[in-house]
C-alpha cells in the first residue's frame, strides 16, 4: 500500500487548513447523519454508524458536533434526504478518478461534479468506467510515531488485518471490508483512535505521473472535487515520482 496517501499529504500542505477543516466536519457530520438514518441511532447496534463515528474521531470532531449529526437522522431533527451517488471518470494525465458523494439532489450534483470534470482537463465517464481499476478495502492509518512497524505489524494481523504497510510517516493497514470495524475496534484497545479509519478504493492499476506541470493540473483538479459540498471523497490511481513530490513541495 506504499503511497496510498501520498497525493493527499501534498495535498494537506497548500494551506487555509481552518477552511478545509470545515469542511471536513460538515461531510463527516453527513456521513454520521444518513449512517444513523441507514439503521438504529446507536453505535454499538449500527456497524455503518460506528464506522462513520470512529471517522470522525480520527478527524478530531469535537463531540457535540457528532451528537447533533447523530439527532439529525430522527423524525423530529428533520433533515433532508440524502442518497450515496458515485462518479466516475479520467483527470490529468489520464489518471482514474472515484467520486463519492452524498446528496439531496443528484442532478445538482452531477452538473458539478461533470463541470469540474470538463474545467480543470478530465473526462467524465460512466458507471463502472474506471472502478475495475480499483478494489474495495477497509483502510485504517496511524501516525508512524504511534508504534514501531514490527509491533504495528504484529497486532494489526493478530486483530484480522490482511497487510500493514509503514513508512516514516504513517501506518497503513488494510483490511476486508467486512473486516474493519472489528479491526479497528482492536487496535483502538492498544493504540488508541486512528487517524483513519474508512472503506476505501485501492487502486489495483497506477498511472505514473512524471511532470510537475501534470501533477499540478491533477492536484488542482482534486482539490476542485474535494471542495464541492456534495463530495465526500475523491480516490485516483496516480504515482508520483519523487522529484515532482518535492517539487510540489517546494523542496
Amino acid at each position: 500500500m506504499s503511497g496510498h496517501s501520498q497525493f493527499k499529504n501534498i495535498m494537506y500542505r497548500k494551506g487555509a487548513q481552518d477552511a478545509k477543516k470545515a469542511r471536513v466536519f460538515a461531510k463527516l457530520a453527513r456521513d454520521i447523519t444518513i449512517a444513523a438514518k441507514s439503521g438504529l441511532p446507536e453505535p454499538d447496534k449500527n456497524p455503518r454508524l460506528r464506522l462513520a463515528i470512529q471517522a470522525a474521531r480520527a478527524e478530531s470532531m469535537p463531540k457535540d458536533n457528532i451528537e447533533r449529526a447523530i439527532a439529525k437522522a430522527t423524525q423530529t431533527a428533520g433533515g433532508a434526504d440524502y442518497v450515496s451517488a458515485r462518479y466516475e471518470g479520467f483527470g490529468p494525465g489520464k489518471v482514474a478518478v472515484i467520486v463519492e458523494a452524498l446528496t439531496d439532489n443528484k442532478n445538482r450534483t452531477a452538473g458539478n461534479i461533470r463541470t469540474i470534470f470538463g474545467k480543470r482537463g478530465g473526462t467524465m465517464g460512466e458507471s463502472g468506467s474506471v472502478a475495475f481499476n480499483f478494489e474495495r478495502i477497509g483502510y485504517i492509518q496511524y501516525p508512524a510515531s504511534t508504534a514501531d512497524a514490527d509491533k504495528m505489524f504484529e497486532t494489526a494481523l493478530e486483530a484480522g488485518a490482511n497487510d500493514v504497510s509503514s513508512d516514516d510517516e504513517y501506518h497503513e493497514i488494510e483490511t476486508l471490508p467486512d473486516d474493519l470495524a472489528t479491526v479497528t475496534e482492536a487496535l483502538e484497545k492498544v493504540f488508541g483512535t486512528p487517524s483513519a479509519s474508512r472503506l476505501d478504493w485501492k487502486p489495483l492499476v497506477k498511472t505514473d505521473i512524471t511532470d510537475v506541470e501534470t501533477a499540478q493540473k491533477l492536484l488542482d483538479f482534486i482539490d476542485a472535487l474535494d471542495d464541492d459540498d456534495d463530495v465526500q471523497r475523491v480516490y485516483h490511481n496516480a504515482e508520483i515520482g519523487e522529484e515532482v513530490v518535492n517539487a510540489l513541495k517546494g523542496v
